[in-house]
């Protein structure tokens, strides 16, 4: 099996969201360390699935889109992303997009 070289691409959506997710933690719960804790553990399964994004099933989306979303789990969070083909300087990319509670009607916000 050959590796592939996938680049990682954060949309602003997804930086909003993780960013009020923070702000949520930090100061609603009062919990600083969770918040930076699930941001280490954000990082490192990006990272992590960044070598094998295609590897899992998909999403299935009610719409119908250009690119299959693709979903990593993270404690009470799901993140969710996009892989696209690319003949450049990798061998794709991997946009990721959003990040949302796990217990949100997803259909409204993908």
């Amino acid at each position: 099996m050959v590796d592939r070289s996938y680049k990682i691409k954060y949309l602003p959506l997804f930086e909003a969201d993780l960013m009020e997710i923070v702000e949520y933690i930090t100061f609603n719960l009062k919990n600083p360390k969770a918040a930076a804790d699930l941001v280490s553990d954000v990082e490192r399964l990006i990272l992590e699935r960044s070598n094998c994004p295609l590897a899992f099933e998909a999403f299935e989306s009610v719409r119908d889109r250009e690119y299959q979303y693709y979903r990593i789990y993270v404690r009470n969070y799901v993140i969710f992303y996009v892989v696209m083909d690319n003949s450049h300087d990798c061998d794709g990319i991997m946009e990721v997009r959003r990040i949302l509670y796990n217990k949100r009607k997803r259909d409204k916000y993908l």
